[in-house]
């Protein structure tokens, strides 16, 4: 199973008066590593859009392990498990400098067209994806 790693540090402006990662700012770190995932297979989101997909988020179910505090690199991992249909669900760790989980989530986002109605996933990502080794 492909999964992609992509670094980030925690900027001062991302955490709380506690002086660890604001919980709401998980989620735009695992959209980042959703965006390289998709990236790094050569599925790039821009292109997607431009045919009149749209992949808007329906459910995220996130757990924090642990606190991350100011000036930490996180290294996020983002993977999916199963091939998609109308639906594809990513998976994501955000691990601390001592590669501990610190926050994982599963984020499920649904196919779109220009109507905002659910279509098939496109036959060309199913066919990257199913290149890089993902078969059911």
């Amino acid at each position: 199973m492909y999964k992609q790693k992509t670094k980030l540090r925690v900027r001062y402006s991302e955490t709380d008066k506690m002086g660890v990662v604001y919980h709401g700012n998980y989620i735009q770190y695992f959209e980042v590593g959703r965006v390289e995932y998709m990236r790094a297979l050569g599925v790039i989101y821009a292109n997607l859009e431009k045919e009149g997909i749209g992949m808007p988020v329906v459910n995220i179910n996130i757990n924090y392990r642990k606190p991350a505090a100011y000036d930490e690199e996180l290294t996020i991992e983002t993977w999916i498990e199963r091939l998609p249909t109308s639906k594809i669900t990513f998976y994501n760790q955000a691990l601390g400098e001592n590669g501990q989980v610190v926050c994982d989530a599963k984020v499920t986002l649904v196919f779109i067209n220009d109507n905002f109605r659910p279509i098939k996933c496109p036959e060309s990502v199913l066919d990257t994806l199913r290149s890089h080794g993902i078969t059911h």
